[in-house]
């Protein structure tokens, strides 16, 4: 039985597929179909949501989580935390090691991700510092609890813009994917997941990189602020995209259970 828990992250925000829950695949959901894969059986259930913050994942994911009695729970959560100056970064690990202590309790493997340094705006540089004191937290929890530590931090492939959506907060497709792979190779998983074989990414104008910059600033940064000035969220209104085990079939993967549940919904 496998877990996901967290936000945006792992929900699989910037894997678009509208024939799935919430619209998007993402790296779990990959993840569980080798899983399944490689041993018939496996079950899965995704509880993240979107812009949930660390308390928001204690309080309606955890024991959801416990409840399920899973071998296996992947857990980034802290990351919406950091963007808030308010924070109280020492405060914020500590719950998040009481999190990490109360899934390693119940015996599951658990999988545990530092942050990526991304490199969206020199507005967010000062944010570093909170970055990099947070991975330094979870490399020392994850070494305490014996949990598996996807070092995301390190991942060098991530500094190509092309593994990242169009708003550079939220990895792309191929991003998803490629983590996906890191994840599995962590857990011994066989699987066949590749890098992209890209060319070196063209340099950008100063023209292209100005319209960029522009179109960035329309579609995402006024957005969000004006959500923060409205006290909502892109969460607020969803649902985990799998709140209870399915059972993950070998063949057509989730979105087989996916388009099985839709039909199942327009049945007379």
């Amino acid at each position: 039985m496998f877990v996901a828990l967290g936000d945006s992250f792992t929900e699989g925000v910037g894997d678009w597929d509208e024939r799935l829950p919430n619209g998007v695949r993402g790296w779990a959901d990959r993840v569980a179909e080798k899983l399944a894969k490689a041993q018939p059986g496996w079950k899965y259930a995704n509880l993240a949501i979107r812009s949930k913050r660390l308390r928001h994942i204690i309080d309606e994911q955890l024991e959801a989580a416990l409840r399920m009695r899973p071998t296996l729970v992947t857990l980034y959560a802290g990351g919406n935390d950091i963007l808030d100056l308010k924070t109280d970064m020492p405060a914020l690990m500590a719950d998040y090691e009481q999190l990490v202590a109360q899934l390693a309790g119940t015996g599951a493997t658990v999988v545990l991700f530092t942050g990526f340094d991304v490199k969206v705006s020199a507005l967010l540089e000062p944010l570093k510092k909170r970055n990099a004191y947070y991975n330094q937290r979870v490399r020392e929890i994850a070494g305490k609890y014996g949990a598996v530590l996807v070092d995301y931090w390190c991942l060098d492939a991530f500094h190509d813009r092309r593994m990242w959506d169009s708003d550079r907060l939220h990895m792309s497709k191929a991003g998803h994917k490629y983590l996906a792979g890191q994840v599995l190779d962590q857990l011994a998983v066989p699987h066949k997941i590749r890098p992209k074989d890209w060319e070196p990414p063209a340099p950008l104008s100063l023209r292209e990189w100005e319209r960029r910059q522009r179109r960035w600033v329309h579609d995402w940064v006024l957005p969000l602020f004006g959500r923060k000035l409205r006290g909502v969220t892109l969460g607020d209104t969803l649902s985990p995209r799998w709140p209870e085990p399915v059972k993950v079939p070998r063949k057509g993967g989730l979105k087989k259970v996916a388009a099985e549940t839709s039909d199942a919904g327009r049945a007379p």
